[in-house]
């Protein structure tokens, strides 16, 4: 950290022992889903680091453990409280997990979408909640207001100064950071499968948990406590929300070493993702910004939220205000 500037861990041993005995405990108790308890379980291992500012990306939606953004937001303050309380600045902010963020899904794929974020040619979505991230994270160190920092956070990634501390950390913590700047080092898989739209329409809806296990049933991911991850293994998608496909058009392409894993994945993706005659309205990336003071909402939130608890439908030329707009059908986003 002292040398970089950052650093990837995971929870050791030693860093909130208790933590995993509690956790056996919430098991047993049928207590795993506890707001509170997991708040804790969280900000043990935060405080137990050493940080003086801490931000949380709280995610909601269906690749979240919190599925609804009322949960997310309900979290999001308890660990907030938690933080503040303990003398650390302390910001949560609640982002979209209702669509794969980014288009590619797996281990190697996702650092090679990462690297290309950081040469300013990452997804849209991706590149604007890393913005987010970081400039909220330059705010909490008192570098400036929040969009000093956000042109901070675009300054470094234009000039290349992001990418080469990204590499300075892989070779400070033992990795190889000649593939950061070359990405064609990594390991390919040796098969790739294209899987075809079933219909003609909007895809309005892609259950993201269910993507990131069609994912692991490629390899990515752990599907036993031994099976083996396959790095190369994994998903770069073609089309996501929003996006119309023609009937037999690529949505994605799959990656594996072992062409018989094709199958079982492709029907676990293609119950995942929903098309539709019309367009899905849009949602934020990011829903809300938690601190100790107040939860900043942006009033679009409040409309996508209503829209799914189906208290409207702007389908159907519906755009009442959502209670918090500052004029008749005008959003804070610039946009409904």
């Amino acid at each position: 950290m002292n040398q970089t500037g950052l650093s990837v861990i995971g929870q050791s041993g030693n860093l909130a022992p208790a933590d995993k005995k509690l956790y056996a405990l919430r098991d047993v108790t049928a207590t795993v889903d506890s707001i509170p308890l997991i708040a804790v379980s969280i900000m043990s291992k935060k405080l137990a680091a050493g940080n003086d500012c801490i931000l949380l990306d709280v995610k909601t939606g269906s690749g979240a453990f919190m599925k609804s953004i009322d949960d997310s937001i309900a979290l999001a303050k308890e660990m907030v409280v938690i933080g503040e309380n303990a003398g650390r600045k302390t910001v949560a902010l609640i982002t979209d997990m209702d669509i794969p963020l980014g288009h590619n899904i797996g281990n190697s794929l996702e650092v090679i979408e990462a690297v290309e974020t950081l040469k300013g040619n990452g997804p849209e979505d991706l590149t604007e909640v890393c913005v987010h991230l970081a400039s909220n994270m330059l705010f909490l160190a008192g570098k400036g207001t929040l969009e000093e920092c956000r042109s901070l956070v675009r300054e470094v990634i234009a000039n290349g100064e992001a990418l080469k501390r990204l590499a300075a950390m892989v070779e400070a913590q033992g990795g190889d950071s000649s593939v950061i700047f070359d990405t064609d080092k990594f390991e390919k898989a040796a098969y790739q499968h294209e899987v075809l739209a079933k219909k003609s329409g909007y895809i309005t809806f892609m259950d993201t948990e269910s993507c990131g296990i069609a994912s692991a049933m490629l390899g990515a991911g752990r599907e036993t406590k031994d099976s083996q991850i396959d790095f190369a293994a994994g998903i770069i998608l073609k089309k996501k929300v929003g996006d119309y496909v023609e009937a037999g058009e690529p949505m994605a392409v799959f990656y594996a070493d072992k062409e018989e894993l094709f199958a079982a994945a492709e029907l676990r993706y293609q119950a995942a993702v929903t098309i539709e005659d019309e367009k899905a309205n849009e949602t934020p990336l990011v829903y809300a910004r938690v601190t100790k003071d107040q939860v900043e909402t942006p009033c679009i939130a409040m409309c996508i939220k209503k829209i799914k608890k189906g208290e409207r439908d702007d389908r159907k030329g519906n755009h009442e205000t959502c209670g918090s707009h500052t004029a008749e059908s005008i959003c804070h986003m610039g946009r409904h």
